[in-house]
């Protein structure tokens, strides 16, 4: 085949799709998609130019979707560039509905995908709309009301779309963006994280290397200064890593990444949240907002290589440090993110090195060389990862991350990968009792299959290991073990497919030129034929057990259990492939077999039989089968062997059609026999014989899969098979033999359906007729046989006929799949067809119980409809069962299609099944309308199973057919009208399943199409009116709820107005340019015209475009609501409904009708709380609908200062607060820079309903009294919607209603139950937002109203209140000009913690003032510094809540004390003055050496407390602090704390007892925390100095404690660390200098944390550390006296003792440091403790403990790991491990 583009089309494609060309029918291909391309054009464009959005541009659109997915994207560049444009004005379009938008956005990326393609010259796009787009839709305004409803979907597929965009944004765009976006970075807001991902997300990465200074040169360090200079994991933080990811792996080699390395891997470790240490606390949100591993992947694999190699050592240290991890025995939460960094790790590297050797080049900028992957660095990346690897394939969450991860290293060295799985594989083969590990090797081994066969340079043993393992893996074929049966079939398979089964042992003597591997081959290919035999004999095995005893006759079990038929399908699939890959003489002999095992044995039919059947594929069987039938002809029950040949012959006519020619005439005489058998099972095998021999003469279809082309029956001398091991099929010469029907054949199966279904019909056409009687079981029979007939020769008959009629021509594509139709002969499906119809109409009216038939019926219409000789579903399984072989073989490294040629050849089957079922815009024709009419007569009939059977089908042909859907929703709800009397039960709930439609269909009841609703929603909740409806059956009450939560769940706003505004140009081009050419013509300059009148007029078209159009239908559908519920006999459920609807229904670009407002304020205190609820959130929503705009003058805040750095500057301090010149009287407010005023206008028709409402106090009461009502008790919180509500009132009326609300906040106020207060918290906080723009006296008065109130309220504060008024408060002053609540805060700040009323209350104050202060960030510095002053003598409260409470007050007093690159430093309170003025007053605890013991104050106690006791108060309030900032600031103040570090080492407890008091607690979980914190590296020298010097301390518990903080410390920063060989030596100083320690407790845990730290690679076993501790070892101990009796034992230890036991213990820690292998110096050192296992305690305890570890970590691979030791060694291991007998 060529790869030239043949003449036939004018333009050189894109890229089309390859396997069409490879189609029986190719050559018709190129001008069928001329045809429909040029169609696409003419009619797209002409839609766009009369501006006629739907359907017009949507029908087209969805043509061209259906064009590519049908050859690709086979179109010239220009048309390619041309319709990204179209599309990308079509989707920007501002006021486009939601759903149109996305389905033409989805159609974009489509166009988008292949970026190679068309290059930054070809295109170029702007970047704004869709920011305006995105913005629009993602941080909607008006969402939160109600007032618009947004698929879930939306979100990503428009982050899809940015991202196939961005490439080609302009050059200027980078400035641009940062332009648009800096403003938004402030740290202390939410608008940090949208300003982060929006650069996450926009950025372009991918301009060329000139133009580098204006893409990310601008931005680069500035945010990677950032990022190194945030310590607490932020929520933002993950984005700037996604978009550092995305830009090294774009600009690989333009980048130097090297100073920032050992900081990235530190925080990866960090961000995989292992579990180090003994305290196991995590601060949450290092879990929430851990990095995404599939980032950090890409990030990894793009910083390898290059000159410097540093990330690879990196690299290799990351999985020293955590290899352990793997092991299998280890579970947890951080398990998955492990196995999915094993996982996507090589799959990145290998995409990466794909990209640099075997890519073509395209306009991407290529790697530099100096930056490529050099062999070395690809072998030590494989090294690095071989040991995790491997000890992950056995892991918990199964083998298939590792089998994955194994897979992609084999490509690339295959020689370091495979032997080591081998290793593993043999002896799992061999062992009978963990099956486990058999299946985890072999699912290991599947992934490395082909690097294995294929051998290659790297590693040409490969191949000679094929024979040993399928050899063995033979007896997994184990009837009792069924998933080592299947991933056995699985193992067997793959390797099956891969390599020819031929026997050329005698090439050995005919050719010399072999290489020894060859040679070897060839000898071990002469097993090939035992191997088929022996499989075999398994098979047969397995299917002799599985006949279960014949039990299964008794029992009637129709089926095969799940189990089984997934083993059939194992067995069936493996052995035809082994049958496929064999040569002819191999072939002959299994043939042989199985027709000697099929002819003398004969098996039940159900199970085994079907085995058996799937066994035998050849022809010769059809002799045995043609004797006595005339008796059996009416037998009710058959004997076995009848059946079991019956069986044999239906399956084994499966073969190629011109097999069957031959034998047409003993066939069809078998046929007539064995049709009219009266055996049910006897009838349906013949209809099977019958299907079989139709499809096979019917269906084109390739006829064989065979790994090479033209199969193996070459001689050896000049063909040697095992040169095509493993190899790929060549796409350009697939030599792929199809079976095209020929004309013998169809006539044939014309004959057979002349002679067999034309009786059947009229037989069921005269007893439809009522001219013939037929029992029940004739009438089934003859069905089944119509049926079989139809599935077996659907592809022959031509698609139904009728006349159309459908408002707009929206032409029906046709494709040829390989069939002429012959309009000659009679179209069965017609006559099928009208049959069906007249025996449908006679079963419904005479025995509508008859429900086998009806089922039959059921499926006969469905296929009609649908069949084209292959079915959805099937197709469905084969395209995802393909994908998943094609993912377990593919070689993603050499890329290019080089799959198996098995694999092609299905892939172009697919292709041609895909042209079979693709069905696009058919046309709705009467007779399908008529067939439509009858499937709902069949959904709402009597039994259910028959309804749920055709609701199935019916929802199916509802998403074929244009229009239909219109066409049968009258006729749906006829049955839902409360005045058709004569509707049954069985109907109505028929009906009601209609509408609501399956999951993955259309739900009629929720069309995007205002026509319909209009229609249903109405209909829908009057139907509760109707005689069929009762509540009491919970199977309707279900409906019904399901009905509205799917509609609730699904709605999206549908648009009114679909104005196009500016694609008509791009439109007209589209029309005029290019090849193919559209045959359309361009509208001409009136239509033009007309389509602009018909968007803005009423035109008497059918399909009315057009706003007044859609105005009216969306009036009118509120209006029949109303309506319904104004009918008093409504049952509440149905009021209900219909309330959800309205509310629904409110929109931001169209306001409510007056009614329907009216409505919804009285709804306001309705009696039910659903409604009030509803009510509530629709007239907050309405709210915003009148909501007049204001004027907004522009400030230029640049007048003020010069040059910008962030931080506190000239410009910004006009908008911080000052008590000096806060505006208190009218003249300073009106100086104030607000520029915000307020005017009331005349008010509206909306507006008059609303004031008439709330002016009447009857109205307020109730609804006051409704509000203060609690809902759920305990459960209730501060309602945002309530919120909304009032703040809509009081922004839109001004204070008009204050004096009515007045006296009823004032009593609620005074009020302390829970539900009055958060009534009249939501009251205030509404009030307070709502006077944002209310002139300065309404203002002042609104305060001297207020604030009293808030003194009331916060001495009347409650626990359960305390929330809500935090909430309140916060709400009140969220985003608000803190000038402007100036009278709030002078309130809060008057005496927060004054001890009026109990701690609690103090409390309480702290937390609702912090509310406020935390809201306004920056602008507040002056009221931090008052704050902190009138705190710090409070610092030493007695009471715990108020401490905690400021603790956390201090936080974020702090909080803007940050350090951030470019910034100034701000003038809110400094930590580093108040730690000074802190560490005076906690002098005294530093000084004595007595324990620090938590003083209990009585509470009258009078006279000043001594400065220890005050001092114990202050460090505990300095705790919270410390806890509650660990969580929330940026940076961690280190230096600070570390001041404060000597105390908290002190009084930390040892022991893990959770009885301590307060002090102690916190104390431990500070330093938990503060040794997780991230350290820069200029920090470390100031930490460790700390640490070395409280390792002299003299409390013992302060030097235990300094070894677990720096076990947690050093884990979390290790690349930091390591990157500083000074560092690390002071740790390995401070540890070794702890070994040695007087206390025995310090000594072992010195002697964990060097095991640790040995473990994860942080310090390195050398000789001169093992000599050091040999050395200790030796230490002589003095002579033991006798003692007196009566003299006391000396309990200290002797210095020489503690010598010794350090050594012992630094041994004891390098053996421990690996548990799962046995390094080589591992046995010395083992030898060397053994010698010291009599010493004196507790050497001896150590020694013991360290032997018993060894033995419990080692026991599993022992055989293994015996090998490392000598015999002498081994006899005296094995003398310590066994325990002594004590009877020796």
């Amino acid at each position: 085949m060529k790869k030239t583009q043949p003449d036939t089309l004018d333009f050189v494609p894109q890229k089309d799709i390859v396997y069409n060309k490879l189609l029986p029918y190719a050559d018709r291909l190129d001008a069928e998609s001329n045809d429909i391309l040029s169609k696409i054009k003419g009619n797209l464009g002409r839609a766009v130019q009369l501006r006629e959005i739907w359907p017009g541009v949507l029908f087209w659109t969805r043509k061209l979707s259906t064009y590519m997915r049908l050859y690709g994207r086979k179109f010239s560049k220009e048309d390619h560039v041309l319709f990204i444009k179209l599309l990308y004005e079509l989707v920007t379009i501002p006021k486009l509905e939601i759903s149109m938008m996305q389905g033409l956005a989805r159609l974009l990326i489509n166009l988008l995908k292949k970026r190679e393609l068309l290059s930054r010259e070809d295109l170029e796009l702007p970047w704004r709309p869709l920011y305006e787009l995105y913005d629009r839709i993602l941080f909607s305004k008006t969402e939160h009301l109600g007032l618009n409803w947004f698929p879930n979907s939306v979100e990503s597929v428009l982050k899809t779309l940015v991202k196939s965009c961005r490439p080609y944004f302009s050059e200027a765009a980078t400035q641009e963006m940062l332009d648009e976006w800096r403003p938004l970075l402030c740290p202390f807001d939410v608008t940090m994280q949208r300003a982060i991902s929006y650069f996450e997300l926009f950025l372009p990465t991918t301009l060329p290397p000139e133009l580098h200074h204006r893409g990310f040169k601008l931005w680069f360090d500035e945010l990677v200064s950032l990022w190194v200079s945030v310590q607490n994991l932020p929520s933002w933080e993950v984005h700037l890593v996604n978009l550092f990811a995305r830009l090294a792996n774009d600009n690989i080699g333009y980048i130097d990444w090297d100073p920032y390395i050992p900081k990235i891997f530190t925080r990866i470790l960090r961000s995989l949240n292992l579990p180090v240490g003994t305290s196991q606390m995590i601060v949450p949100r290092y879990v929430t907002n851990a990095y995404d591993i599939s980032h950090v992947v890409l990030w990894v694999s793009a910083l390898l290589g290059g000159p410097s190699k540093q990330a690879q050592a990196q690299l290799s240290g990351l999985f020293n440090s955590i290899t352990s991890f793997f092991h299998p025995s280890n579970h947890g939460r951080w398990l998955m993110k492990l196995m999915k960094l094993l996982q996507r790790l090589p799959a990145s590297v290998v995409r990466r090195l794909h990209r640099e050797r075997y890519k073509k080049p395209t306009w991407l900028t290529p790697i530099p060389d100096s930056h490529k992957l050099t062999e070395e660095d690809i072998t030590d990346f494989v090294e690095s990862m071989m040991q995790p690897v491997l000890l992950a394939m056995f892991s918990k969450t199964g083998s298939l991350d590792a089998a994955q991860a194994l897979q992609n290293l084999a490509l690339m060295r295959p020689e370091l990968v495979i032997p080591p799985v081998l290793e593993k594989t043999y002896p799992a083969l061999e062992t009978l009792t963990e099956p486990h590990q058999l299946t985890a090797t072999l699912s290991c081994m599947i992934g490395v299959a082909r690097s294995l066969v294929s051998g290659g340079q790297r590693f040409p043993e490969g191949p000679t290991h094929m024979l040993p393992l399928l050899m063995r893996a033979l007896p997994g074929v184990d009837p009792n073990d069924f998933s080592k049966c299947m991933i056995t079939f699985q193992f067997i398979a793959t390797f099956v497919t891969l390599v020819p089964l031929v026997d050329c042992s005698s090439a050995l003597h005919e050719r010399t030129d072999l290489t020894e591997v060859e040679r070897e081959l060839c000898s071990a290919s002469a097993e090939f034929e035992d191997f088929v035999l022996q499989f075999m004999d398994r098979c047969f095995a397995l299917i002799d057990s599985s006949t279960l005893e014949q039990t299964r006759e008794e029992t009637e079990t129709e089926k095969m259990t799940h189990l089984e038929s997934l083993v059939e399908l194992g067995l069936s699939s493996t052995f035809s492939t082994i049958l496929t890959q064999c040569s002819l003489d191999i072939f002959k002999v299994a043939l042989e077999k199985v027709f000697n095992f099929a002819t003398t044995n004969i098996f039940e039919t159900r199970v085994a039989g079907r085995m058996v059947a799937d066994m035998c594929v050849c022809t010769t069987l059809l002799q045995c089968n043609k004797s006595n039938y005339e008796e059996v002809l009416n037998e009710e029950e058959l004997d076995k062997e009848f059946l079991w040949n019956l069986q044999l012959l239906s399956e084994v006519s499966r073969v190629d059609g011109d097999k069957i020619l031959p034998y047409r005439s003993e066939l069809f005489q078998i046929l007539q026999l064995t049709l009219h058998l009266k055996c049910k099972q006897g009838y349906t095998l013949a209809c099977n014989l019958l299907h079989h021999i139709l499809r096979s003469t019917a269906l084109i279809y390739p006829t064989e899969y065979c790994s090479v082309p033209g199969g193996f029956h070459q001689p050896t001398g000049d063909y040697l098979p095992i040169k095509d091991w493993g190899r790929p099929g060549d796409l350009w010469n697939l030599e792929i033999q199809w079976h095209v029907p020929s004309v013998e054949e169809i006539s044939f199966a014309f004959y057979l359906l002349d002679l067999i279904l034309q009786p059947e019909l009229q037989r069921l056409k005269r007893f439809a007729e009522g001219e013939q009687d037929m029992s029940r079981d004739d009438v089934l029979k003859s069905l089944t046989i119509v049926q079989h007939c139809l599935l077996g020769a659907g592809g022959l008959m031509p698609p139904l006929k009728g006349e159309v009629h459908s408002m707009v021509n929206l032409d029906e594509t046709t494709l040829y799949t390989g069939m002429k139709y012959d309009e000659s002969r009679e179209n069965y499906r017609d006559a099928i067809c009208s049959v069906m119809r007249q025996l449908l109409q006679y079963i419904l009216e005479h025995s509508e119980d008859d429900t086998k038939s009806l089922f039959s019926i059921i499926k006969i219409i469905s296929d009609l409809l649908h069949f084209k000789g292959s079915h959805k579903h099937e197709f469905d399984s084969r395209w995802k069962s393909f994908n998943l072989v094609k993912k377990s073989m593919e070689n993603r490294l050499h890329g290019r299609k080089q799959h198996i040629r098995a694999l092609l050849i299905d892939r172009v089957m697919l292709q041609h099944e895909l042209r079979k079922l693709t069905v696009e815009g058919c046309q709705y024709r009467s007779i399908h309308q008529q067939l439509m009419r009858d499937l709902l007569r069949l959904s709402t009939s009597t039994y259910s199973q028959v309804r749920s059977k055709a609701q199935n089908v019916l929802f199916t042909a509802l998403g074929t057919y244009n229009f239909c859907c219109r066409d049968l929703i009258p006729h749906v709800l006829e049955f839902l009208n409360p005045d058709n009397s004569t509707v049954t039960q069985q109907q109505f709930k028929g009906a009601l399943y209609c509408l609501l439609g399956n999951h993955s269909g259309v739900c009629l009841a929720n069309l995007h199409d205002w026509e319909c609703i209009a229609l249903t929603w109405p209909a829908i909740v009057r139907s509760g009116l109707s005689s069929a409806m009762s509540l009491e059956k919970p199977s309707i009450v279900r409906l019904f709820d399901d009905l509205a939560d799917k509609i609730h769940r699904q709605y999206e706003t549908i648009g009114i107005d679909f104005s196009v505004s500016s694609c008509c140009d791009l439109a007209k081009q589209i029309m005029i340019t290019g090849n193919p050419l559209p045959e359309e013509l361009v509208p001409s300059e009136e239509e033009v015209a007309e389509g602009l009148k018909r968007q803005e007029f009423d035109n008497k078209m059918h399909v009315n475009n057009n706003i007044l159009h859609f105005c009216r239908k969306y009036k009118q559908l509120i209006g029949d609501l109303l309506d319904s519920l104004s009918n008093g006999n409504l049952p509440w459920k149905f009021e209900h409904i219909a309330i959800g609807f309205l509310s629904l229904l409110l929109r931001d670009d169209n306001q409510l009708p007056p009614a329907a407002v009216l409505f919804f304020v009285k709804s306001l205190n309705h009696e039910s709380l659903y409604v009030r609820k509803v009510a509530i959130s629709a007239v907050a929503g309405i709210m915003k609908q009148i909501k007049r705009p204001h004027k907004k003058v522009p400030v230029s805040p640049l007048e003020l200062c010069n040059g910008t750095v962030a931080g506190d500057r000239k410009d910004n301090q006009w908008l911080q607060y000052n008590s000096s010149t806060l505006p208190r009287t009218q003249k300073d407010w009106d100086q104030c820079v607000f520029c915000k005023t307020f005017i009331f206008r005349s008010s509206s028709q909306w507006e008059q309903i609303i004031f008439d409402h709330f002016s009447d106090p009857v109205f307020i009461n109730q609804f006051i009294e409704f509000l203060s009502l609690e809902d759920r008790k305990g459960k209730d919180k501060f309602s945002p919607r309530r919120f909304c509500l009032f703040k809509g009132l009081f922004r839109n009326f001004s204070d008009d209603f204050l004096p009515l609300f007045r006296p009823h906040m004032e009593r609620l106020v005074a009020d302390s139950h829970e539900s009055k207060q958060r009534c009249v918290a939501e009251i205030i906080s509404g009030l307070i937002r709502g006077s944002k723009h209310w002139s300065f006296s309404k203002v002042e008065s609104l305060w001297e109203l207020l604030c009293p109130l808030l003194r009331t309220a916060l001495s009347n504060i409650t626990v359960e209140t305390y929330a809500d008024w935090g909430t309140c408060i916060a709400t009140a002053c969220e985003s608000r000009d803190p000038r402007k609540l100036h009278w709030l805060f002078e309130m809060l700040m008057e005496s927060p913690v004054n001890g009026e009323g109990g701690s609690f209350v103090d409390a309480c104050r702290l937390y609702v003032l912090q509310g406020g202060l935390a809201q306004q960030e920056w602008r507040v510095p002056e009221l931090l510094h008052r704050l902190l002053q009138y705190l710090e003598p409070k610092l030493t409260q007695v009471y715990k809540n108020v401490r905690e409470r400021i603790g956390s007050v201090l936080t974020y007093i702090f909080m803007i004390d940050v350090n951030l690159p470019y910034t100034q430093p701000t003038t809110s309170p400094r930590i580093s003055d108040f730690t000074e003025r802190i560490l005076l007053q906690l002098k005294p605890l530093n000084e004595g050496d007595e324990e620090i013991q938590n003083h209990v104050i009585e509470e009258n106690e009078v006279g000043v407390q001594d400065e220890r006791t005050q001092a114990i108060k202050l460090l505990k309030t300095v705790l919270k602090w410390l806890i509650a900032s660990a969580g929330r600031s940026f940076s961690t103040a280190v230096s600070e704390q570390l001041q404060l570090l000597p105390l908290l080492f002190k009084i930390a407890p040892v022991e893990n007892d959770d009885s301590y008091d307060e002090l102690k607690r916190d104390a431990k979980t500070c330093l938990s925390l503060m040794s997780q914190g991230l350290l820069y590296t200029e920090q470390i020298p100031m930490v460790l100095s700390v640490l070395q010097e409280i390792a002299g301390s003299s409390s013992w518990h302060a030097r235990y404690t300094v070894l677990t903080y720096l076990q947690i410390m050093v884990f979390y920063n290790l690349f930091t660390f390591m990157s500083d060989q000074k560092a690390v030596n002071d740790v390995r100083a401070l540890v070794i200098k702890l070994l040695e320690d007087e206390q025995l407790e310090v000594r072992e845990m010195a002697a964990t944390t060097l095991s640790g730290f040995l473990q994860c690679n942080f310090l390195s076993m050398d000789a001169p550390m093992q000599a050091h501790f040999e050395a200790l070892c030796k230490t002589r101990l003095p002579k033991k006296r006798k003692r007196d009796l009566g003299s006391i034992v000396d309990t200290i230890p002797s210095a020489d003792l503690v010598r010794r036991h350090a050594g012992v213990l630094g041994l004891s820690a390098c053996i421990l440091s690996s548990p799962y292998d046995v390094p080589t110096w591992m046995p010395q050192l083992l030898m060397d403790l053994s010698a010291h296992l009599n010493d004196t305690q507790p050497i001896e305890m150590t020694v013991k403990k360290t032997l018993s570890n060894f033995r419990r970590t080692h026991h599993d691979n022992w055989q293994q790991h015996k090998q490392q030791f000598t015999d002498d060694q081994l006899l005296v291991l094995t003398d310590l491990l066994v325990s002594p007998c004590y009877y020796a």
